[in-house]
């Protein structure tokens, strides 16, 4: 065997092995969430349901009002999502456009908020919260995700306006187009494929998240699927077999969209990391 046969079997041993690594989980979690307490906890370990059945899902959604949780989840990140967009785009394109001084240093610091741990924004965020009488609000967790996500988004969608010729825009203003009509029927659809990512990220990172509803919205009617999920177990028991079905379908819509997207989303990362 050559260096170079050598070589694509070790790349092919490692792309298996990190798949595995990927998708194995996900597999035990599904058939997971078919199988009774007794069979997921049974030695030797049995990897397939005696019998399938849609049980412990109904009973996911008996046990907890899991569908309003749901609704929550998809309000919260909708609203998130569209509010990202707004603000991130009108953002991004002013410091692609406007020529400051320590542009790089604005965008360096943007990125450096993002990579700041979730936990030390908690007290702050929760007073704030507080004071708006915000707490227990879909709203409130909107607007406290749109803050978390929105300095990458703008990091990520100022290397989109930058690369759209100003003749473009001067053109338009020459031909009687103001800065808003300029803005929305030319520049955006340009930078669609940015647009479009951020978007699906956003959604994703706001449906995922835990930390900020479990302390922001703790109060039933406006719980997340996240926060839900951990609702089942008692001191006693952890029936993960509830678990289980409730984690399938938070995650199996999800998994389903960015598999179906996937070639739209990994071209938008990489555009805007060559444009960039």
């Amino acid at each position: 065997m050559n260096k170079k046969k050598l070589c694509r079997f070790g790349l092919a041993v490692f792309q298996i092995v990190f798949l595995s690594m990927m998708i194995l989980p996900f597999l035990w979690l599904i058939l997971g969430s078919f199988k009774n307490m007794r069979e997921l906890s049974a030695i030797p370990v049995k990897i397939f349901p005696e019998v399938w059945s849609l049980d412990n899902f109904r009973q996911a959604f008996e046990e907890q009002p899991f569908a309003r949780y749901i609704f929550n989840s998809v309000v919260v990140a909708a609203l998130t999502t569209v509010l990202i967009i707004v603000v991130a785009s009108m953002t991004a394109y002013s410091l692609a456009r406007t020529k400051i001084k320590g542009k790089k240093l604005i965008l360096i610091l943007l990125l450096s908020v993002s990579l700041l741990p979730p936990v030390t924004l908690l007290n702050p965020l929760y007073y704030m919260l507080s004071n708006m009488k915000l707490l227990n609000s879909l709203i409130g967790l909107s607007l406290v995700l749109t803050v978390v996500e929105l300095p990458t988004a703008v990091w990520f969608l100022t290397s989109f306006f930058q690369t759209v010729p100003i003749d473009m825009e001067e053109s338009a203003m020459i031909d009687g187009a103001g800065i808003l009509k300029t803005f929305t029927s030319i520049i955006l659809p340009l930078i669609g494929p940015g647009i479009f990512t951020i978007s699906i990220m956003t959604f994703i990172n706001a449906w995922n998240n835990y930390i900020f509803p479990s302390v922001f919205n703790p109060l039933p009617k406006a719980r997340t699927v996240t926060v839900a999920l951990t609702l089942y177990s008692t001191e006693t028991m952890v029936p993960w077999h509830l678990i289980s079905a409730a984690a399938v379908v938070v995650t199996l819509p999800l998994v389903i969209v960015v598999l179906l997207l996937q070639k739209k989303i990994i071209s938008g990362i990489m555009d805007g990391g060559v444009k960039g």
